[in-house]
């Protein structure tokens, strides 16, 4: 879907952008952010590129710590740019730009850190996106990349259970790359740059589930559109999405992983 999400039903893009915001308003998530911002060594008078900035949530963070002065936020989806870009009205030193994470209009060595805050695993090749990111940092300049590792996904409550379905069914229809924390190491290392620290952070909803039945309702849907499952069917997953939030018994989860990188300075 994110490949060519500027061609996505408004619908689907605006629930989508709110999506987004929610996420990043709970506790789990900015958590998860400021712990692995925490890792990075921003030079004073910092500039940084947030890649995949969606609706600038991770760029209105950013642009709010001491030693940066500009944030340039980076999306491909027009949609998402333009809620971006009002919700960070006003903010000095915040701009956003429409541009693919692959072929970004800036000079060599313009930033001195990147951010890629769940961009990844939706890009075609990530590996492009990483080489472009090494040709935009400054010798010394540090790369940050938080992703959801897709493949700890998880709806189900015991075997067999029927939501897992729609939990597999979301990421066949938003994710590329359900594995690729798993071998993001080693792709970065052959881009060049050096490991810093890495992290892992578990992401678990179980009352009041703000994001992830959401997604398992998305699952169930792509299900019904691929003509895999009818309507009924899709209608039943959901309403047994609601009766677990209702009774107590629901659970949703996955795991986050970061990494922190340098590019190594000239000799």
């Amino acid at each position: 879907m994110y490949l060519n999400i500027n061609e996505a039903d408004p619908t689907l893009l605006a629930e989508i952008a709110n999506g987004l915001e929610i996420r990043a308003a709970l506790p789990q998530q900015i958590k998860i952010l400021n712990t692995y911002l925490n890792d990075i060594n921003f030079p004073d008078n910092s500039r940084v590129l947030d890649v995949g900035c969606g609706t600038g949530a991770q760029s209105r963070t950013l642009i709010k710590l001491p030693e940066v002065i500009e944030v340039i936020g980076a999306d491909q989806a027009k949609y998402l740019l333009a809620r971006a870009r009002e919700l960070s009205h006003g903010i000095k030193g915040l701009s956003f730009v429409e541009a693919s994470g692959d072929s970004l209009p800036f000079k060599e060595e313009s930033f001195n850190v990147i951010v890629a805050h769940t961009l990844l695993t939706h890009v075609a090749k990530p590996d492009s996106v990483i080489t472009e990111f090494y040709r935009l940092l400054q010798p010394g300049g540090t790369l940050a990349i938080c992703d959801g590792d897709f493949s700890t996904m998880s709806a189900a409550i015991g075997d067999r259970d029927p939501l897992q379905v729609c939990a597999d069914s979301f990421i066949e229809h938003s994710v590329n790359h359900a594995w690729l924390m798993r071998s993001l190491p080693n792709i970065l290392n052959s881009a060049g740059f050096i490991l810093g620290k890495s992290r892992s952070f578990n992401f678990i909803e179980t009352e009041k589930p703000a994001t992830t039945a959401n997604w398992f309702r998305r699952g169930a849907d792509g299900l019904f559109s691929e003509g895999i499952i009818g309507r009924e069917l899709a209608t039943a997953l959901k309403n047994e999405i609601d009766r677990r939030v209702i009774e107590g018994k629901y659970f949703g989860a996955m795991k986050y992983d970061s990494f922190i990188c340098v590019k190594p300075n000239k000799t």
